[in-house]
């Protein structure tokens, strides 16, 4: 059963909110988020992304940083100025990239349902990502962006909440990015629909923001241990969440660059190839179908895609084409042994296109790059189904979701 329940929100008001709503934290180092909050000082990045205003030496995880998100988020709910939202309330947040369009309810779930995996997991949490974002909870006491939640498409829920987005909406910003964020606040009557109709969730997946809800886990977890009287009610034990249906959602391959070809000439690694792959020349950049690869090496584009005869009986995990990559070729041939640690490999997420590799090989950045087919939703579930980890950077979720539209205080 799922739990949503509504939230007084702290918000911007509406004719503030273009300027204060920004890219998510994780999506942008230190250099990126300087340059697009400079002149703006109410993007939402000086709270997420602190160190921007300190200078360049500041390390990123240092007392000085967590004290400057606590002094710019509250200078920023001063002069913006941030409202809290009169009631507990729903909302529903659209996304709109070019004619894809996707609507989810924006609530509060709940850290017991993430910590028993009625809320699924599908990837690995860093423990310095982790104590980052739990450390930047507990200093300023909110979540300050969304975890990105799905689940099986329901009909009832549907009718329910699609009627709303008729009405006048919240905030309707479109971003640098051309990307539509529309914001409509839920008529406070229809919340106990909206929670016993979610009841009928048997579970959620989490698709994006696994450090942001192991952090709101953490963060719950120190906040209890100094509460005496800790009820279970309490703000701290819930978590801001987008929560769409899985039919709406559009998953992005995940592409790979590689700096080096392992001491190999050109000659000999394409050789090496068609030990496990058939091996095109001039293929299309983009594969058309599961088990199918690009690869850009001297400036051509090769399709690669795995011999029969190189197949085995493998596993839910084995059989995703982010592991055969791994397990037939950036391992055995690339010497990439553990692409979450090696630094000779990039994951280039799939809005960037083909050009972004094309452009990594030509200057001479990487000496390969590997276009991807995107996972699915259907595999993404049953990975997670089975309590399975995804191997790394499997899955791109484009759009991303704005941090700043709506903050939940713990």
């Amino acid at each position: 059963m799922a739990i949503v329940k509504p939230f007084p929100a702290l918000r911007p008001n509406s004719d503030k909110a273009a300027a204060v709503a920004a890219v998510p934290y994780d999506v942008v180092n230190t250099s990126e988020a300087r340059t697009l909050a400079t002149g703006n000082p109410l993007s939402f990045l000086h709270v997420s992304r602190p160190e921007i205003d300190l200078s360049d030496d500041t390390y990123i995880y240092s007392d000085e940083v967590y004290e400057k998100a606590k002094q710019n988020f509250n200078n920023l709910t001063a002069e913006a100025p941030l409202v809290v939202e009169s009631q507990p309330s729903f909302y529903l947040y659209r996304l709109r990239m070019g004619t894809r369009e996707q609507t989810g309810l924006v609530a509060c779930c709940s850290v017991d349902e993430y910590d028993t995996d009625i809320i699924r997991k599908h990837e690995r949490t860093r423990p310095d990502k982790e104590d980052d974002r739990t450390r930047h909870i507990l200093t300023i006491r909110a979540q300050t962006g969304p975890v990105f939640l799905t689940y099986r498409a329901d009909k009832r829920i549907n009718s329910l909440l699609e009627p709303l987005t008729l009405a006048e909406p919240l905030f309707d910003v479109t971003a640098d990015d051309a990307i539509t964020h529309t914001i409509w606040l839920v008529p406070s009557e229809l919340n106990a629909q909206i929670s016993e109709a979610f009841t009928s969730i048997s579970l959620l997946y989490i698709a994006d923001g696994h450090h942001r809800a192991k952090s709101a886990s953490r963060a719950r977890e120190s906040l209890r241990a100094q509460n005496a009287n800790h009820t279970g009610e309490e703000e701290y034990n819930f978590f801001q969440c987008v929560v769409f249906p899985d039919d709406q959602l559009q998953i992005l391959p995940y592409n790979r660059a590689v700096k080096d070809l392992n001491g190999l000439s050109p000659e000999a690694f394409l050789e090496a190839l068609h030990f496990s792959f058939h091996v095109t020349e001039d293929a299309a950049p983009l594969p058309t179908e599961h088990g199918n690869y690009g690869m850009y090496l001297g400036g051509r584009w090769y399709g690669l895609k795995l011999k029969p005869e190189a197949t085995q009986p493998l596993s839910l995990i084995d059989r995703l084409d982010v592991s055969v990559l791994q397990d037939r070729l950036l391992s055995p041939i690339l010497g990439i042994a553990d692409p979450r640690t090696d630094k000779r490999i990039d994951f280039i997420g799939g809005i960037r296109g083909t050009a972004e590799l094309e452009r990594l090989v030509n200057e001479g950045t990487a000496a390969v790059a590997f276009s991807m087919f995107a996972t699915s939703l259907d595999e993404l579930m049953s990975v997670s189904d089975a309590n399975e980890i995804m191997p790394p950077k499997s899955t791109w979720f484009e759009p991303k979701l704005r941090d700043g539209f709506l903050s939940h205080l713990i």
